[in-house]
């Protein structure tokens, strides 16, 4: 599917918010797999949700690495972004195993896409670096399984998390809007110029069309209405 822009290399403080940004995704989402870890009602699920924490972690080092490669210190360039990421899990904080699994799978791919979509506007190097990193496989299959077993022994389970699922998608999209404004530097990724084509407002609308439509489409698999 065409995205309606075309890659381009970003200056290094663009390249840097925007891996600083992933960096510090990574390193809560592996804070956040570990406490959700321990509400497993079983001894495989802590295993596997503790296995996914560990690929997380690993896909923090690559990108502060990289971080490092550009002349950067990681903590520093993660900085900007604790807020909004903070902010967000602060709001979305799980109270059960479940509402763990499904904020893993939905919550989680909805901020993978966004990174995806910038990804996009970059270098081939840069996109295949950022590629890697948002790699979940692990989660869905684990995720949507466990789920789905959950309503079928419980149908009550989906409209609870059905609704679960639809504040996650807010909180999402506000954040990822937050993270795109707040940054000059992400910004001007996101806009382009003369010489480096970016999204217009059409196309900036466009792609929130898609996370939205990617978002419904989860929902769909892990059997819940979005």
């Amino acid at each position: 599917m065409s995205t309606g822009y075309s890659a381009a290399v970003p200056d290094d403080t663009a390249l840097i918010d925007l891996l600083g940004a992933l960096a510090y995704g990574e390193l809560t989402a592996f804070d956040r797999l570990a406490d959700d870890a321990r509400m497993a009602p079983t001894l495989s699920g802590r295993a596997a949700l503790c296995e996914m924490a560990a690929v997380e972690i690993g896909h923090y080092r690559l990108l502060a690495n990289r971080i490092i490669d550009l002349g950067a210190i990681p903590e520093e360039a993660m900085a900007p972004f604790v807020p909004a990421l903070d902010g967000f899990h602060e709001m979305t904080s799980p109270s059960t195993w479940l509402e763990g699994l499904v904020k893993a799978y939905v919550g989680d791919g909805l901020a993978r896409d966004f990174y995806r979509e910038i990804a996009a506007l970059l270098d081939v190097e840069t996109r295949d670096l950022i590629l890697e990193s948002l790699d979940s496989t692990a989660h869905s299959e684990f995720a949507v399984d466990r789920v789905r077993r959950a309503i079928a022994a419980d149908h009550r389970v989906g409209g609870r998390l059905a609704l679960w699922g639809r504040r996650l998608m807010g909180e999402a999209l506000s954040q990822a809007q937050r993270v795109a404004a707040d940054r000059d530097a992400l910004t001007a990724l996101l806009a382009g110029g003369v010489d480096r084509p970016g999204m217009d407002l059409a196309a900036l609308g466009r792609m929130f069309n898609r996370l939205t439509e990617r978002h419904a489409e989860r929902m769909t698999e892990l059997g819940l209405s979005a």
